[in-house]
């Protein structure tokens, strides 16, 4: 959801090349793999509260900035160093525009308008569009009977959550598209990802520090170009934004690591699957958002379209 990640992409620049073993007194997995989908489903909502108060662009350098704290501080004591050359860094700044600095601007302006229960579940059809651009552009990841039968389950979910029968009444278009873009940007970034840094020989951590640094700088500069300095700062917002950078952000990409590491991308990437669930939940319970029967419904139809796009041939 947030940076170049093997969940997403086992051939990217996270991928581990190896399970390593588990650590002593390291907490089990299954209650990392828990936080990291609370953490996830919970961002929609964060992102949510601080619109309240913020502007879309200040919510995400906040998050950018406090995000990147946590992987400086991780960095120091490993003892990582960031990434050299000119053209390392050169497609990490295509990456972090892709991956981070577009995404989370277009998912926090869509919440202006649109539920967060909504921005979650159209989170969850990533898998989707990485599936449908990868029979184009990865020639080496050929499509199956029951993949492409996966993304075409996985469409019909999201016209199912559209409620396109009654014509989108009541949904507002543009927060929605933004929303679906944000979407289609992260597996945009994670194909380019593939194609050029599948090979770079820093670590999952320097590469991904360096990339929400960039993204970092970014937004830095974009930020003054549209909105003002704020004359209040209102509290609740700005924790919000803090717990959006620094535990939905920097946090969970330690905690993806560590997953994808310790059981593998593909266990690791089922996590993708309880996030809209629980930004569904957190939406109705904590922000009083309506339900209506066909969110639900077709959120359920998304994600059994999505899991299907991820099966692979067997060996």
């Amino acid at each position: 959801m947030t940076t170049v990640t093997a969940s997403r992409d086992a051939a990217g620049p996270a991928s581990a090349s190896s399970v390593r073993p588990r650590s002593r007194g390291r907490l089990d997995w299954r209650l990392r793999f828990a936080a990291l989908s609370l953490i996830w489903g919970f961002s929609f909502l964060l992102i949510k509260v601080g619109t309240d108060g913020y502007a879309p662009f200040q919510v995400t350098l906040g998050r950018l900035v406090f995000g990147t704290a946590v992987l400086a501080a991780a960095m120091a004591v490993k003892r990582e160093r960031l990434p050299r050359g000119v053209r390392t860094w050169g497609h990490l700044a295509v990456a972090a525009f892709l991956l981070n600095a577009l995404p989370f601007s277009l998912f926090a302006y869509s919440e202006l308008t649109i539920p967060s229960t909504l921005a979650g579940i159209c989170n969850a059809t990533s898998p989707l569009w990485g599936m449908a651009l990868s029979m184009v552009a990865l020639s080496e990841d050929r499509p199956t009977r029951v993949r492409v039968a996966g993304l075409g389950i996985g469409f019909i979910g999201v016209l199912t959550v559209l409620g396109t029968w009654q014509g989108f009444h009541g949904l507002d278009a543009t927060g929605t598209a933004m929303a679906l873009l944000a979407s289609l940007s992260y597996p945009i970034g994670w194909i380019y990802v593939r194609r050029t840094l599948a090979g770079a020989g820093e670590s999952h951590l320097s590469l991904t520090g360096a990339q929400l640094l960039l993204a970092t700088v970014q937004l830095a500069v974009v930020t003054p170009l549209f909105t003002s300095v704020p004359t209040s700062f209102s509290l609740v917002p700005l924790l919000a934004i803090v717990a959006l950078g620094a535990l939905g952000t920097g946090l969970a990409v330690l905690l993806q690591y560590g997953l994808v590491a310790e059981v593998g991308p593909t266990t690791a990437q089922m996590v993708t699957y309880f996030i809209p669930v629980i930004a569904t939940a957190a939406g109705v319970a904590v922000l009083g958002e309506s339900l209506a029967w066909s969110t639900p419904v077709g959120a359920v139809i998304v994600l059994a379209g999505a899991a299907l796009t991820q099966v692979r041939r067997s060996a």
